[in-house]
């Protein structure tokens, strides 16, 4: 399960990382200033604040977070992909908002399952490999992005984020099997 949850977390830690260090960027290629991406980028974190506010205590009642999981990440995978038809501030704000959606249904589960399935005794190595991965991943992502980017232009790097989001979804999915089989071996 935790090796499940990490497998997924480093894709779509790999695909938001390769944008993040060049935003601002992107930002002023779609005629955006220095605060439209501040704007936009808040409106990604409040969506996220207040969702995960609200739906997070909800969640502490859910048996099957690993349902919210994949629900996150299928709404963050939607998106990455709307990336690639950003061409206005406005649309960008849209696409922050929906990612700030995803996010907050997922984070708070994962954060809960991740948890849950933690060994005994093994709570602060078991965090810090999640921690490690996140680094390591975000360092590599941001380095590719700005690669890609500078060779290929933003589009590119949205059908890369797309693909790496795509490829946690599908992972995240294998979630809601282990769920399955953890449950029928706890009735044996």
């Amino acid at each position: 399960g935790l090796k499940i949850l990490l497998f997924t977390s480093a894709f779509f830690t790999l695909a938001a990382s390769m944008f993040l260090p060049i935003y601002a960027v992107f930002v002023k290629e779609i005629g955006g200033d220095l605060l439209t991406a501040g704007y936009t980028y808040a409106a990604f974190a409040i969506t996220m604040g207040l969702i995960i506010f609200l739906i997070s205590r909800w969640e502490d009642h859910v048996k099957h977070l690993e349902k919210f999981i994949v629900v996150g990440d299928i709404i963050r995978t939607i998106g990455f992909f709307s990336y690639i038809f950003v061409v206005t501030p406005i649309q960008l704000f849209i696409v922050q908002i929906i990612l700030g959606i995803g996010a907050a249904i997922e984070f708070p589960a994962y954060d809960g399952l991740y948890s849950k399935l933690l060994g005994r005794g093994k709570f602060v190595s078991e965090w810090g490999m999640w921690e490690s991965m996140t680094f390591i991943v975000t360092a590599i992502a941001a380095l590719i992005g700005s690669y890609i980017a500078t060779f290929f232009g933003f589009r590119s790097v949205f059908v890369f984020m797309f693909l790496a989001s795509l490829i946690g979804s599908f992972i995240s999915f294998s979630l809601l099997k282990y769920h399955r089989n953890h449950l029928k071996m706890k009735k044996r």
